[in-house]
C-alpha cells in the first residue's frame, strides 16, 4: 500500500511538472507577465501540493521542513556568493544532491524556493517563475533518477550534472525569446541558442565540479540526518 501510495504521488507530481506548471507559465507569458510576484506565489503553492501528499494522513512535524530550508537556503547563498561569475554557481549542484537523498518532491520545492529567495538579490521579474520551474524540475529528475540508481556513479551524476546547465538554459531561451523577440523566426530563435551555449557550458561544467566535489560528502551527511531523525522517505 505504501508503495502504491508513493507512486501515485510521484505521477501526480509528474503531472504537475510536466502540463500544469509549462501551461501555467505559458498563460502568464501570454496574458500579463508583469504580475510576476503573483504567479511566484501560484508557483510555490503548487510546487508545496505533491510534496505536502508525502505525508498523507499523519501531521507533518516542523523537522521534516528544516532539513530542505537549509538547503534551499544554501543554494540560494551559494547563488549569490558567485554572483561576479557568469553562469558559475552552485545551486543546480545542491539541488540536485537534496533530491539524492529527500526524493524528487523534495528536490522540486528545494529548486523553487532557491530561485525565488535568491532573486531578493538579483531582482525579481517575470524570469522569476521560469527559473522556479527549471530549477523545480532539475531536483525533481534527480530524485526520479536517484530513486531507479540511475546517478549512483559519479560519472554518470556528472554527466547528468552538464545536461542540466543546458537544460536550464535551453528552457529559459523560450522565456527570452517570448519576451524580447517581436516577430518570430527560427533564425532568431536559433541565434539565441547559439548565443548561449558558453553560458549553459559554464552553468553545466559548475554543476559538474561541485557534484564532484560535494556529493558525496554532503550526500552521506544528508542521509545521516535523515535517518537519525526519521525524515521523509521516498
Amino acid at each position: 500500500m505504501q508503495i502504491s501510495n508513493r507512486s501515485k504521488r510521484i505521477k501526480l507530481a509528474a503531472l504537475f511538472i510536466t502540463i500544469i506548471f509549462p501551461v501555467t507559465l505559458m498563460i502568464y507569458t501570454i496574458v500579463d507577465n508583469r504580475n510576476y510576484g503573483v504567479i511566484s506565489v501560484i508557483f510555490i503553492v503548487l510546487a508545496m501540493i505533491p510534496f505536502l501528499m508525502m505525508y498523507e494522513m499523519k501531521k507533518p512535524k516542523a523537522r521534516e521542513w528544516i532539513p530542505l530550508a537549509i538547503m534551499a537556503a544554501i543554494a540560494c547563498i551559494g547563488r549569490v556568493a558567485f554572483a561576479p561569475i557568469p553562469s558559475f554557481k552552485p545551486t543546480s549542484a545542491i539541488i540536485i544532491i537534496t533530491a539524492m537523498v529527500f526524493g524528487p518532491e523534495a528536490g522540486f520545492v528545494t529548486g523553487a524556493v532557491a530561485a525565488i529567495s535568491s532573486n531578493l538579490f538579483f531582482g525579481q521579474g517575470p524570469w522569476t517563475p521560469w527559473q522556479m520551474f527549471c530549477w523545480g524540475a532539475i531536483g525533481f529528475i534527480a530524485g526520479i533518477l536517484s530513486k531507479h540508481n540511475f546517478l549512483n556513479e559519479k560519472w554518470k551524476l556528472c554527466t547528468f550534472g552538464m545536461l542540466c546547465g543546458f537544460f536550464f538554459g535551453w528552457i529559459m531561451n523560450i522565456w527570452a525569446a517570448t519576451g524580447f523577440i517581436n516577430e518570430f523566426s527560427w533564425k532568431a530563435f536559433g541565434s539565441l541558442y547559439i548565443s548561449s551555449f558558453w553560458f549553459d557550458f559554464t552553468h553545466g561544467l559548475c554543476t559538474v565540479i561541485f557534484l564532484y566535489l560535494l556529493s558525496d560528502s554532503w550526500g552521506s551527511k544528508l542521509q545521516r540526518v535523515k535517518v537519525k531523525y526519521g525524515l521523509m522517505e521516498r
